[in-house]
């Protein structure tokens, strides 16, 4: 039964008319204050992921759940739906386990905490903060096992808790979530940390209805909602034409990391009226090992929403209004609708994907607004034992790769995923963990040819300086990030280990439980976002200027048709033949471009990538014959 929501005061708000200078200076308090909740967050946790990354995301919701600022959208009306209790003045709320908020966090390492903020006896607003901690216990150092067959294994699940009652805090039920952590100190600091976020939001709301009036304050709220819907209303008239023809698009991530692979994501996409429609039927099974994502569907509307007014009007304030216009059909029992206790650990791979299946449908109607695939993941580095004082050490770090090449230009070099996110400054990873780096630099050629090249990945070589464990949790190195209108796919990642002995080995992209000793240096490469357009197109001396830079070699520069110079100048009548001559012998230019089928990548692969290819998934029984079922045999 829904949660019982105790207000002393049940006089109902009233909705007035919100002047457009009122509305304006209460929409960008609110976006000050969610940009303050990050600033106290980010100065005052322990963890490199949080502190340094900032993977964590802030969000204030109006009194019925909904998302007025944000990034991640709300979850606050499902667990409103689901909780079965009171929900009380100074109460703060606790969980980290997917399947109780239907996958509003998507795996045990993120801690999703919300506080209803009352005012005068009713509530009038949200808080809400989740956060990646660095270990929440499970198999292996990191919490991330990428060979897991079920969320036992992943580490403590804590379903929704009242960890604050009424202001005070319920310490036995923190001390035991915590006691089943490697790194409980840091994760106590974390927790703390998101807690001063939630109460800085309650401030500010507070602040912003002292100056304006409660009646006003939720007006506006409803006004920024209603806004929003009117706007994504018009960019998803614009992008998907209502016609009998559906749009259908699929992607892959590589394996499992149980050998398995590739998985497949298959969506179509159509407009009845005003509303979008996702499905996602044709999507593979539900894995046996890590890598399912449960992809809540408030969450994808989030997704597309932040894609597209990205992509038409940033200066649109992103929040929930919009999502009456969008329908998302997921089958169950798929690898994007797991079913409990499937693992879920390694769901970044297939989280990130969901970005190169939003471009490869939203471009089909408008091919010149098309993107190509890009870094859609957030690979994970993971380095943990014992130092030379018997001190425990354990590092969490997200890498970054390539963006794809756009319609408005080239792809950033070495970007992360997430627009917000940092990388960890390598004077930071050389002071508090036993490594050096020894090379941080982007990957010359690993972006896509095109009109607007994609960005190139990152070469990172971590050399250890004590014994220890190693975990990988990458994707792409099968598959390729691929081009559009013509433009190149991107290149592969790569993991290859170099033994202090001079030995080395390419390491898969998901292993766990990798012995390192000191000397050994691990080179850790991601791969490029794909191009955009017809790379034959590309200024001459753009391409000479990115050689100069490091970012293509002169070499590469021949994909672009451009002969250059010992000086890297331009020969331009050695270019004009070569680009007349492949403009003759290439043939008609593809909307999308692979690098290949999947079976030409797994016959190509032990050549390309020093890899066995991936065999053929095999699925549960019970999921083969009925993906609808509740539960497994």
């Amino acid at each position: 039964m829904p949660a019982k929501i105790i207000q002393t005061n049940d006089t109902p708000f009233r909705r007035v008319e919100v002047e457009p200078i009122t509305l304006d200076i209460i929409e960008n308090a609110l976006r000050n204050a969610r940009t303050e909740m990050d600033a106290v967050l980010f100065r005052t946790a322990m963890s490199p992921g949080i502190r340094e990354q900032h993977d964590a995301f802030p969000m204030i919701a109006n009194s019925e759940g909904k998302m007025v600022v944000g990034q991640f959208g709300s979850f606050i009306w499902g667990f409103t739906q689901g909780y079965d209790g009171d929900i009380e003045e100074g109460d703060i709320f606790l969980t980290n386990d997917p399947y109780s908020c239907n996958g509003a966090v998507s795996h045990l390492n993120d801690w999703l905490t919300m506080k209803p903020i009352f005012r005068n006896g009713r509530l009038v607003a949200w808080g809400a903060m989740f956060g990646h901690l660095t270990d929440v216990g499970g198999r292996v150092p990191g919490s991330l096992p990428t060979d897991a067959h079920m969320i036992f294994e992943e580490g403590i699940q804590i379903p929704p808790v009242k960890i604050y009652r009424r202001g005070e805090v319920n310490k036995e039920v923190l001390d035991m979530c915590l006691r089943n952590t490697r790194t409980e100190e840091w994760n106590r600091s974390d927790f703390n940390a998101i807690v001063a976020a939630l109460r800085l939001s309650e401030r500010r709301v507070h602040e912003i209805c002292d100056r304006f009036g409660d009646d006003t304050f939720f007006s506006a709220m409803q006004d920024m909602l209603d806004r929003n819907y009117k706007a994504m209303k018009a960019i998803i008239h614009m992008v998907i034409p209502e016609s009998s023809n559906k749009f259908y698009f699929e992607d892959y991530i590589d394996d499992d990391g149980i050998g398995m692979g590739p998985y497949k994501v298959a969506c179509s996409l159509w407009r009845e009226g005003d509303v979008a429609i996702f499905d996602f039927e044709g999507t593979d099974p539900q894995s046996i090992s890590s890598v399912n994502f449960l992809l809540n569907e408030e969450m994808f509307k989030m997704f597309l929403g932040a894609f597209t007014i990205n992509l038409f009007d940033p200066q649109i304030l992103f929040n929930d209004g919009f999502y009456p216009l969008v329908e998302v059909r997921i089958p169950k029992g798929t690898i994007l609708k797991p079913v409990r206790p499937a693992a879920l650990s390694c769901r970044t791979h297939m989280l990130g994907r969901i970005f190169d299946i939003m471009g490869g449908l939203l471009g089909q109607g408008a091919p010149d607004a098309l993107n190509a695939a890009g870094f859609s993941d957030s690979p994970h580095f993971m380095y943990s034992g014992y130092n030379k004082d018997g001190e425990w050490y354990q590092l969490y770090q997200i890498g970054f790769g390539g963006i794809p090449g756009r319609p408005v230009g080239d792809g950033p070099d070495g970007h992360s995923l997430w627009p917000a996110f940092m990388n960890v400054p390598n004077e930071f990873l050389e002071a508090y963990f036993p490594l050096r780096i020894v090379t941080y630099e982007t990957i010359p050629d690993s972006g896509g040819a095109g009109l607007h090249r994609g960005g190139n990945g990152v070469s990172m070589g971590y050399q250890f300086l004590e014994p220890g464990e190693i975990s990988i949790h990458d994707d792409r190195w099968l598959t390729y990030p691929w081009g559009v209108n013509g433009g190149h796919p991107g290149g592969r990642s790569t993991k290859l280990m170099v033994r202090s002995d001079g030995s080395s080995e390419h390491l898969p992209s998901k292993c766990d439980k990798i012995k390192v000793e000191p000397g050994d240096i691990l080179y850790f490469n991601t791969w490029g976002g794909g191009g955009w357009g017809d790379p034959l197109k590309r200024d001459a001396e753009k391409v000479s200027l990115d050689v100069r830079r490091g970012l293509v070699t002169k070499e590469g520069a021949r994909r672009y048709g451009v002969v250059l110079r010992d000086d890297y100048s331009v020969d331009v009548s050695a270019t004009e033949r070569l680009r007349d001559d492949m403009s003759r012998t290439r043939g008609e230019l593809p909307m999308f471009d692979r690098g290949g089928t999947i079976e030409e990548l797994k016959a190509r692969c032990r050549k390309e990538t020093h890899l066995d290819p991936p065999s053929a998934p095999v699925f549960q029984k019970w999921m083969r014959r009925d993906r609808h079922v509740e539960a497994a045999e």
